[in-house]
This record gives C-alpha cells, structure tokens and sequence, in this order.
C-alpha cells in the first residue's frame, strides 16, 4: 500500500469535531514505542506521550497542561542531545521523534511519517475509530481508503451508510456497490431513501437491485411496461436514469 502525505492524513481530524487526540496519541505511542531500541529513550517517549495523554483527556487542567508542555520540551532536549552528540553508530530518534510530533499535535505528519514503520492499515483504523461519529458504517470505510478512496469520499460514505442502516438487504447491497464505485452522493442516497419505503416482494427487490445497477436491456423493458401501464412520465425518467421510477417500475411487475 502506498505512503500516504500529511494533506491526506489531515482529512480525518477535519472530519469530525469529536476526533480524539488521545486515542490517536496513545494509540501510535502502542504502535511505535517498542520499536524505540534504546531502553533509557524508549521510557522518556513513554513518559512524555503518557503526560499528554493525560492533558488531552482533561484539557481544561492548568496543570495537566504544564505537565504535558513540560514532558515535551524535555524530550525535545534530549532529542536534540542525541543528534548533537552522535558519532558513528548512532542511537536512532526516528520513532522518538515521530511521536514527538504527535505529542506535539501533528498527528497527520506523525502518520505519514509511521506509514513505513507500522504499515498503512493499522494506522488508518486508529484514525477512523478516532472520528468518534455516531451511525458510522467503520468496517466500510476501510473498505473503501484500501480501495483507493480519498479520507473524505470513504468518511461520507460511512457517514451515509450508517445512517441508513436500516434499509433492506438488497438496498444495501447497491449503496455497498455505489460506495465503492465512488458515486454515492445525498443525491442518491435520497432517491434510494425512497425505494427504501417501497414494499417488494423478493421478485420485485431484486428486480429493483438490477434497475438500480444499470442493466440496460431490462431498464428499455420495465420503462415499457410502465408506458404501458399509463405512467409515460415514469418511463423517461426511468430511461434517464431518475432512481425515483425504480420503485414504481418494481411495483408494477407481476407478484
């Protein structure tokens, strides 16, 4: 999987106004810190992203807060004290200073910077579980960021996914194709809202699932029909593509 840069981390914290820098923060300090070979800077890591953790958890503590300002600084300097002092084989801050970044608050560059030690798709399930939104479909956003899917394609997909959980198996089944397709909008998703009130029988459902997919041949067909049957408004719109005449068209085959 390829390395992703910081713009496209930084889709996620801009997601959502719930996004928790604790879990993000603790959660790379799991992912990065055993990798840390000195012990003596493996523990001052720990002991710093630990302080801001616990800032981050009660921002509003004045105290919390000089601690955790305090607890970065230091590692900052004992950083700097590494690099000054390095000779030959050196002691490498490459993962110190990653999570040192994200102590900092930059959790989009520590990712990107992570990417090639933890691997992209642990990474992408902290900063997803991180969003913290309510009737969010999880497992298919990560569908769909390993599809290739931008963080803001794949969360609004979630987003409406989510929230329309509700709706019947073979209606799931198109928005789980259309998501994955890239073309899943409000839109759509208002149009397929009303076929989701329509009540098919199985033959109908999966009539309708066909319609929905674009099968052409029986589209000519039930637009047809629903000429036929005196509907010739539905039957353009449907030959246009309108996803409200696909119920109507379902409906109005033989039970």
């Amino acid at each position: 999987m390829d390395a992703h840069d910081e713009s496209w981390w930084t889709q996620f914290p801009e997601a959502s106004d719930r996004f928790d820098r604790a879990y993000v923060l603790e959660g790379l300090s799991d992912l990065i810190s055993p990798k840390i070979q000195a012990p003596l800077l493996r523990r001052e890591v720990k002991i710093a992203t630990d302080t801001v953790v616990r800032y981050l958890e009660r921002p509003s503590s004045e105290t919390r807060a000089e601690h955790a300002q305090d607890a970065t600084a230091r590692l900052t300097r004992t950083l700097d004290r590494i690099e000054e002092r390095s000779t030959g084989a050196a002691i490498s801050t490459d993962e110190a200073a990653i999570l040192l970044t994200a102590a900092r608050g930059n959790y989009a560059a520590a990712a990107a910077a992570a990417t090639r030690l933890v691997g992209a798709t642990r990474l992408q399930r902290l900063f997803v579980t991180a969003l913290r939104l309510e009737r969010f479909d999880i497992p298919m956003v990560l569908r769909l960021l390993d599809g290739g899917q931008t963080p803001a394609q794949a969360i609004q997909a979630g987003h409406l996914l989510g929230r329309y959980s509700w709706w019947p198996s073979w209606l799931l089944r198109v928005v789980t194709e259309r998501a994955l397709a890239g073309s899943l909008d409000e839109e759509t998703i208002a149009a397929l809202d009303r076929c989701a009130y329509a009540e098919l029988s199985p033959t109908q459902a999966n009539l309708a699932r066909k319609l929905l997919s674009g099968n052409e041949g029986l589209i000519d067909t039930a637009a047809e029909r629903l000429a036929g049957l005196g509907e010739p408004e539905a039957a353009g719109r449907l030959r246009e593509g309108d996803l409200n005449a696909v119920a109507l068209a379902a409906r109005l085959i033989p039970l």
